[in-house]
């Protein structure tokens, strides 16, 4: 029995201090996850606060038939698929509120936000806007589908555990990756040769 074994046994007894060497050991890869799925600093640290608490109330019915961590990825995907319905609901309602109000100037997005400042040379390198525009046609993606990339080319998950952790065939991961892929091409096909999309 290894270690981690231990100490979820220890946990799922009631031992406060083996969860929080759990939560210790596992903390930085759900927030890392969080974060690649929702792009959001803030967002990740609410959904991984949120992914341990629900985890230690769910913890008796930990029986191990995925590993700790894959569970834990579950619950962190399940949650940031949550999140991104009710960020959907929230703008459509804002949406709904602001009715015609005229959203069309220059200076504001239609979603109310302001308007970055310009870009210059001087302010940022190359290699920032490239890493800026991967993020950005990353965010566009359809949530399913970039939650597959995320855990196969952010976090080496091989197809089998990206589909236990997501609860699909792995038929399914597949078609996912393989459309995130093309999408990520075609919006980034200036960079590709850079980010290492090319000929994938």
């Amino acid at each position: 029995m290894t270690d981690e074994q231990l100490l979820i046994d220890r946990a799922q007894q009631g031992d406060r201090e083996a969860f929080r060497q759990l939560v210790e050991r596992s903390n930085v890869d759900v927030y890392r996850l969080a974060y690649d799925m929702t792009r959001n600093r803030q967002d990740a640290e609410d959904v991984s606060q949120e992914v341990f608490i629900r985890a230690y109330r769910s913890l008796t019915r930990f029986r191990r038939e995925a590993k700790w961590s894959t569970w834990l990825y579950r619950i962190t995907v399940n949650l940031c698929l949550d999140h991104r319905e009710m960020q959907s609901r929230k703008r459509m309602e804002y949406r709904d509120d602001i009715g015609n109000e005229d959203t069309s100037s220059g200076s504001a997005h239609a979603d109310g936000r302001s308007s970055p400042a310009p870009r210059t040379p001087d302010r940022e390198t190359e290699s920032v806007m490239i890493q800026e525009n991967i993020e950005e046609a990353l965010s566009r993606l359809p949530l399913q589908e970039r939650a597959v990339f995320t855990l196969r080319h952010y976090h080496d998950l091989p197809l089998k555990e990206i589909a236990e952790t997501m609860q699909i065939a792995e038929g399914t991961v597949k078609s996912h990756l393989f459309r995130a892929l093309q999408r990520l091409r075609h919006e980034l096909a200036f960079y590709r040769k850079d980010i290492g999309l090319e000929g994938q």
